[in-house]
């Protein structure tokens, strides 16, 4: 059936909401205009426990993106980043190979998808961004301020890494490479240049490309007992260029951004397409390939592989950080989100598979330079893969190591500047939502400088101890207590029944079962036992095998707690606020939908008041008891 599967809409289509039949529940009084088709009911009155509608004011309209085509692009720029470039890698090398991709397509499904589809819903829905999107239960606005805080604390360490890439494209163009041969006052240093066996950890010997990262670029301390210590001037330097790039995109907001998200989006994959031929074609390279591809099948009942597989989806697709919900706002209200979600989740999962086989093509063919079997084995992961590993692997390039390494590290500034740019645009739109006088250019200059200052941490010779910890504390583990919180405003609070007749109204289209039960049940129960199995193994956090202080430890839960503790504080704001002759009269109403929530188009939120009080009249008629309603609501 085109248009909306409801009897009130007549002659509607999949892209505009219809219009109201006039002889739907004819014991409503109405009036019906025949010159314009139109119909109001006499007695339509403001809904109870509702708030005055808003006054006009010079507050200028949200922004939309300049074509549709530049919401997909931004949405791939975002999702499609360094997490699949090589955090999947090795997230599969860390758990089996070709083992973790099963479980890995499983939660994307899962989990990943759906996510992504109800973020972009909700926000394209309601034209807001991550923080007042919660008008629909402003009891649960916490949900927001955490995501934010998370957003906050991923995009200052994320600018770092940004500054280390700038580092490494820099010396790209030397030669030779400066990581390949180790120098006079290198001790225990082997060349990665020519080196044709693993180094045994336990040697007490480092390849020439990690004493370049720790030393020389980082100038790493051997431990923080003593403080960090001073940000170094050169990284300092790239660090603002990083921010100053991001600033650039987002000087005119979505508009400017838009424009920039086709290369950001595209670049990469010529990068990647032409890494992916060369590895394909070096002696070796198939025997990592079918490492990756081939199955573990004993791996598939550890439960810390379908962890690994869980925070890569939510580290790769962005989800649960607001940033998908942010870009939505700023679409048309009949922008086909559901094309759109599709076509993102499938190309982030290509995206990884493509870098997989990329990655591990180069990882067979070290192995067959060093003579063994044991693809694992070939490099070390951790928090320097990027700056150790990959540099490591391109110093036994004999054909033209800079170019190659040129291209590597300029995809990946491309792929961090455009997840970077989605954060910071996140952050932004917060702050405008709040104070939407509020210029693009002060907003997005002002979150550059204080992003700087704050990034500045993370260049000093114990930023990446603080990397760790602040990574760990405050994005990784509170994200699952953050999503699961969405989850339950969305679909427990606000309804999931309702929400699926929302996305109807606006798209035409009705969410199906698969939809309906990954929202309902399955994703969040997933989430649940993952967050419970976190919490069941959790084991104090180290870096490079070292411990951190307690006051490290002690700084790191209360920036963790500081993120859940949003939850109550601002459940407690929200029943402060609402008018109410009782504490309880209160409280519910602050799990209960503003006067103002819903489209922001006056036309359109026209519509669908009417469209409302159809679906609110049908739901009084339908007294059909608790589990009838269950069934209805999941399957339909």
């Amino acid at each position: 059936m085109t248009g909306h599967d409801n009897p009130t809409f007549l002659d509607d289509n999949v892209s505009v909401p219809g219009d109201y039949r006039p002889t739907y529940f004819p014991q409503r009084p109405t009036k019906f205009d025949p010159d314009t088709q139109q119909q109001t009911c006499n007695d339509a009155a403001p809904p109870p426990n509702t708030l005055p509608p808003d006054k006009p004011s010079d507050i200028p309209p949200r922004e939309t993106w300049g074509k549709g085509v530049e919401f997909l692009m931004s949405c791939i720029a975002m999702s499609v980043g360094l997490g699949n470039v090589w955090r999947f890698p090795f997230t599969a090398l860390n758990n089996g190979g070709g083992a973790f991709l099963i479980p890995y397509l499983i939660v994307l499904l899962l989990v990943g998808r759906p996510i992504y589809y109800m973020e972009m819903a909700i926000g394209q829905f309601s034209s807001r961004g991550s923080v007042k999107v919660y008008d629909f239960a402003p009891a649960m606005r916490g949900v927001g301020f955490g995501q934010v805080i998370a957003i906050i604390c991923a995009a200052t360490y994320y600018s770092s890494v940004m500054a280390l890439i700038v580092s490494y494209l820099v010396d790209s163009f030397k030669n030779p490479l400066p990581w390949t041969k180790c120098r006079e006052n290198w001790i225990n240093c082997i060349d990665s240049q020519g080196q044709s066996s693993p180094v045994n950890p336990d040697s007490g010997l480092t390849t020439s490309s990690q004493f370049y990262f720790l030393n020389e670029v980082l100038k790493e301390k051997p431990q923080i007992d003593d403080g960090i210590g001073l940000p170094d001037p050169y990284l300092t330097m790239c660090l603002a260029i990083s921010w100053l790039v991001v600033m650039l995109v987002l000087i005119k907001g979505v508009k400017s951004a838009g424009k920039a998200s086709y290369f950001l989006a595209l670049f990469p994959y010529v990068v990647l397409g032409i890494l992916l031929i060369r590895s394909s074609t070096l002696p070796g390279a198939m025997d990592g390939i079918i490492y990756f591809i081939k199955p573990q099948w004993n791996q598939l009942l550890n439960p810390q592989v379908w962890y690994a597989a869980v925070t890569q989806v939510f580290f790769s697709l962005s989800v649960c950080f607001g940033n998908v919900i942010m870009y939505a706002s700023f679409n048309k209200f009949d922008h086909n989100i559901y094309r759109d979600a599709n076509i993102v989740t499938t190309l982030d999962t290509f995206t990884s598979l493509i870098a997989g086989l990329t990655i591990f093509g180069i990882l067979g063919h070290l192995a067959h330079e060093i003579g063994t079997d044991d693809v694992s084995t070939v490099v070390v992961s951790g928090a320097g893969l990027a700056f150790i590993s990959y540099p490591d692997a391109i110093a036994k390039f004999d054909f033209l190591p800079q170019m190659f390494s040129v291209l590597f590290f300029f995809m990946l500034f491309v792929l961090g500047i455009g997840s970077n740019v989605a954060m910071a645009s996140n952050i932004c739109t917060v702050i405008r939502d709040a104070f939407p006088k509020v210029k693009n250019w002060q907003v997005s200059a002002g979150v550059s400088l204080i992003g700087l200052a704050l990034g500045s941490v993370y260049v000093t010779p114990g930023g990446q101890f603080i990397l760790e910890l602040v990574d760990y504390f405050g994005a990784s583990n509170i994200v699952y207590v953050l999503a699961i919180g969405e989850l339950i405003a969305l679909h427990y609070i606000y309804g999931l029944g309702r929400f699926c007749r929302d996305i109807e109204f606006m798209i035409g289209k009705r969410p199906g079962i698969y939809w309906r039960l990954t929202w309902g049940f399955i994703t969040p129960v997933l989430l649940l036992i993952i967050f419970i199995y976190t919490l069941a193994i959790y084991s104090p956090l180290t870096y490079r095998g070292q411990s951190y202080p307690s006051a490290a430890y002690a700084a790191g839960w209360t920036l963790a707690a500081f993120g859940v503790l949003q939850l109550p504080i601002w459940a407690a704001v929200a029943v402060i606020r609402e008018d109410g002759k009782t504490w309880r009269e209160k409280f519910v109403r602050a799990f209960k939908p503003r006067s103002n929530w819903g489209p922001v188009v006056p036309a359109i939120a026209e519509k669908y008041h009417k469209f409302r009080a159809t679906e609110d009249s049908k739901e009084l008629f339908a007294n059909d008891g608790f589990f009838n309603k269950i069934k209805r609501t999941l399957f339909g």
